[in-house]
């Protein structure tokens, strides 16, 4: 078992995924910086808006009073946002090097069904599709996306992610991070965007038109798992993380399509608290 940063960095480089280092070089700053402060002032004025308005609580929300460090007090059932100890998203920069199980992937194609939810844009699942890990069945209902990316690897983020969103049997959520760095197109991203429901509260199902949540995947599937947290209230803890370790490719114009609806979308890294995060050897 290897935990010390500089076995970390051998280790990847030995299976193969060195690539992370070098994907959140220095030349991905302008990327995080556009991600997090396009529209800042907007976003923020926008939430103190809205917390004003009949004197009510304010409503979570990434900037103004109903912004993450507040998460924890804006509403009792949100108490686990500010007291948990496994909470998420983490940075990922020291990991234990183990066998951990590969992710088998049973997904299903599934109408185009994409909702804004004021927060995201969120692509519902119907039944059928599912991963298994160790033997565990976590079925998909829904994948959604965050700019930039909230988990971060070495203390960078990435231009945007995926979360893909499972539920076993026993009620354990299962999600699956995909990272996604500023490049050539995605052509699933391409669909959904093309289609991208611009309002909050408004859904849109496309007629005769279908997705697979298989090629949001990058071809590499190494991934680094942990046990954390929804990255948004009510922050429940006991989630089953696989953030893959290769990110996929989006192109800058899609990644400003979203950003321009939601300019801001991560919670902050939160602390670790002695977890384990492993990666495959």
């Amino acid at each position: 078992m290897e935990t010390k940063r500089m076995k970390f960095l051998r280790g990847m480089a030995i299976g193969g995924i060195a690539m992370l280092i070098a994907a959140c070089s220095d030349s991905d700053d302008n990327h995080e910086t556009k991600a997090a402060d396009n529209g800042k002032a907007a976003h923020a004025e926008k939430s103190s808006n809205h917390a004003a308005a009949g004197g009510h609580a304010a409503h979570w929300a990434y900037e103004g009073d109903g912004a993450p460090h507040a998460w924890g007090v804006l509403k009792e059932e949100y108490g686990t946002c500010g007291t948990g100890k496994k909470q998420s998203p983490i940075d990922i920069s020291t990991v234990t090097i183990s066998d951990i199980s590969e992710i088998e992937f049973h997904y299903k194609s599934t109408p185009l069904e994409l909702i804004n939810n004021g927060h995201t844009i969120q692509a519902n699942y119907h039944s059928g599709s599912y991963i298994t890990v160790s033997g565990k069945r976590y079925d998909l209902f829904q994948f959604h996306f965050h700019s930039p990316s909230e988990h971060t690897i070495g203390g960078k983020s990435y231009d945007m992610v995926a979360h893909l969103v499972h539920k076993a049997a026993d009620g354990q959520l299962g999600v699956i991070g995909v990272l996604f760095k500023a490049g050539d197109k995605n052509k699933v991203i391409d669909k959904l965007w093309a289609n991208l429901p611009t309002e909050s509260g408004q859904s849109n199902t496309v007629k005769n038109t279908r997705i697979n949540a298989l090629d949001l995947l990058p071809v590499d599937l190494t991934y680094f798992n942990y046990s954390g947290s929804l990255t948004t209230p009510p922050c429940s803890e006991g989630v089953n993380w696989m953030v893959m370790a290769t990110p996929a490719s989006i192109s800058a114009k899609q990644v400003k399509q979203f950003t321009d609806l939601f300019p801001l979308s991560a919670r902050p890294v939160q602390p670790l608290n002695g977890r384990v995060v492993r990666v495959s050897n």
